[in-house]
């Protein structure tokens, strides 16, 4: 194929990422898992690269994972997003970028329907309208927060301290990508590069000086899959599915994983504690396992910040010995410091997995 025609191709893999005043949607469960991604997010873009970005403290639950766990119908979903759109538009901004997955899938569902059915998005303004006496527009960019940040990655590399490099051979991290399922399955259309080329992590992955490893399992799912695990007698389907990717990623010795649901990090750095406490099993060198990043923890780590502001502490699978390939400082005392330097303790050390 010329050169013409892959670039023409490739063009329909992309998509639009407003440049600046984003209204940005936190997610109702990433602060509970990795409490540090989202004001890392907020810190970049507004230190950083001096971007306007509102943060509402007003903001809500989408309803996304009870509406896809049978538990919220539709119409109570929609409602609840509409109300959402509503402090956007009071707010004065019209580009919407959310931080969770679900959310954006939910949200790209929700608009193709009421552009499909105006009918249904009628019902939905009344429903919003009696219940609280709101109106809204439509945002005019809808974009993840993983999509802004990919805009800008070049920039953040400019601006940063560190590569995903190994400091003592100079060689390049190898780094396995995963991409959340609601990103880019449900709308290809919605995510860089389409379900068959997601790019958006691949991007930051090159641009911060890292490898991407490719294994048989890449597209397969984390293992969160909703019903696989909020009903617990289908727990045993999580695990396994994570373990299919671990054991497929595993010959190829990855560095690290990095994400961009707040669902996959969360499965896929507890189930290698739980895997090891099962199996004996652990997947990374030495008896350590992989360690498992938000993409916001990753853009932090290439700035230069401190890893404990970056949250690494809350991770199941030890990040230190990540620190050590790229070269980062960091004070093993400080990691258990609360926010008035007041030491908190420890948690219980698993039997396997090595932790520090």
């Amino acid at each position: 194929m010329k050169l013409e025609g892959k670039k023409r191709i490739w063009s329909e893999y992309q998509k639009e990422i407003a440049d600046d005043h984003y209204y940005y949607a936190r997610s109702c469960i990433r602060q509970n898992f990795f409490p540090a991604s989202e004001t890392i997010f907020l810190r970049i873009m507004q230190q950083e690269l001096g971007k306007d970005i509102k943060d509402d403290a007003r903001h809500t639950t989408c309803t996304g994972i009870a509406y896809h766990s049978d538990l919220v119908p539709f119409d109570t979903t929609m409602t609840v997003v509409a109300r959402l759109f509503s402090l956007m538009t009071e707010a004065g901004y019209e580009n919407y970028a959310p931080s969770c997955i679900t959310s954006f899938g939910l949200y790209s569902e929700i608009l193709e329907t009421w552009e499909h059915h105006p009918e249904i998005e009628a019902r939905v303004r009344e429903h919003l309208w009696k219940s609280t006496r709101r109106e809204f527009k439509k945002p005019k960019n809808l974009a993840h927060a993983s999509d802004i940040v990919y805009k800008f990655r070049h920039r953040i590399a400019e601006k940063g301290k560190y590569r995903l490099v190994n400091h003592k051979t100079g060689e390049p991290l190898k780094v396995v990508e995963h991409i959340g399922c609601h990103y880019s399955r449900m709308f290809p259309h919605k995510g860089v590069g389409g379900a068959e080329y997601p790019y958006v992590l691949v991007g930051m992955i090159e641009a911060w000086g890292g490898e991407v490893v490719d294994y048989p399992e890449r597209r397969h799912c984390c293992g969160f899959g909703f019903r696989q695990y909020l009903v617990k007698s289908n727990r045993g389907y999580s695990i396994s599915s994570s373990r299919k990717k671990f054991e497929s990623m595993e010959p190829f010795k990855p560095d690290m994983i990095i994400t961009n649901c707040p669902g996959c990090p969360y499965f896929l750095d507890r189930w290698q504690y739980a895997i090891s406490e099962m199996e004996g099993k652990t997947y990374g060198e030495n008896g350590n396992g992989i360690p498992v990043l938000t993409y916001e923890e990753t853009a932090g780590l290439v700035m230069g910040y401190d890893p404990w502001d970056l949250g690494f502490q809350m991770h199941q699978v030890s990040v230190e010995p990540l620190l050590d390939k790229i070269g980062v400082p960091y004070d093993p005392y400080a990691k258990y410091l609360g926010v008035n330097g007041k030491f908190i303790g420890t948690p219980e050390h698993p039997e396997v997995l090595k932790v520090y």
